[in-house]
């Protein structure tokens, strides 16, 4: 997973060595799916939750909410920020634990699937700046789920929005690869995770499913041995000339960009990926 379109530097370095890079989080289906991306979404979806629990407790700073709640008190309110695989399997695991979930997205399409396939306590509601500063005020937890593929993840919640937000809340913004859909997170380890700005809690984790190498790890082959395969047999063009879906996984091709996402992150030329694979560029 290189995520270029967040990282000046290496996408620079990557460039200079005249590398062939394909990034599993470009791979696309024609239904739209990220075959390769998928697995890692379903493991951080769901271990934001799990970590967001965690930090919730007063001992590690956080609110001292249960998220399930108990017979008499209110469970928790997790809020999750995009309606893709991420913020689905998260709202899987909170609804599994019994919080009170609200899920936002642009899509309504996607918004309806969701109303229909999710329990009861997960409701459903259209993402504005508005919508979002309105709800992160009695939110608990709050989960960055937001994805553009080989772009830079958009900035929803600002530094001042902070102030809404009450002291011991957490945010995790599994979009911290991707620049991270909040103004104030920035890549943590599993070793220092977490840090607060304003009060909030700031989990931003960049390789959340580096917690659970062994699930992890099987979810990932799973989907990647086709490609590794088709890669080592044919070689890396005839490879992507005959599946579209991995030629869209090509982002850099021997010191030229060919995403659009990470062209523009940088203001650098695009090229197109088709001169490369039939010939017509030297390459």
């Amino acid at each position: 997973y290189f995520h270029f379109a967040a990282d000046d530097s290496l996408t620079r370095a990557c460039l200079e060595a005249g590398v062939v890079a394909i990034a599993y989080e470009t791979v696309k289906l024609s239904t739209g799916e990220l075959p390769l991306l998928k697995p890692m979404s379903e493991v951080a979806g769901r271990m934001a939750v799990q970590e967001g629990a965690k930090y919730l407790e007063k001992p590690q700073g956080g609110l001292g909410v249960l998220l399930g709640g108990v017979p008499g008190v209110l469970p928790g309110k997790v809020l999750i920020l995009g309606g893709g695989i991420v913020g689905t399997n998260a709202a899987k695991m909170a609804a599994g634990l019994g919080a009170r979930v609200h899920i936002m997205d642009i899509d309504l399409e996607r918004l309806r699937y969701l109303d229909d396939i999710m329990p009861a306590n997960v409701q459903v509601l259209f993402s504005t700046p508005y919508a979002i500063r309105k709800q992160v005020q009695d939110a608990d937890l709050i989960i960055g789920a937001v994805l553009i593929p080989g772009a830079k993840t958009p900035r929803l919640i600002n530094r001042e929005d902070l102030a809404l937000i009450r002291p011991g809340t957490v945010i995790v913004d599994v979009a911290v690869d991707q620049g991270g859909c909040v103004e104030t997170i920035r890549p943590t380890t599993h070793r220092d995770p977490v840090y607060v700005v304003d009060g909030v809690m700031h989990y931003g984790v960049a390789n959340m499913p580096g917690g659970v190498p062994r699930t992890s790890t099987l979810a990932l082959t799973n989907s990647t041995l086709p490609y590794a395969l088709a890669l080592a047999e044919k070689g890396w063009q005839q490879a992507c000339f005959e599946d579209s879906a991995l030629k869209l996984g090509l982002n850099l091709i021997q010191g030229h960009v060919i995403c659009r996402g990470v062209a523009e992150a940088f203001g650098m030329e695009c090229l197109d990926v088709n001169d490369f694979l039939t010939g017509s560029t030297q390459v």
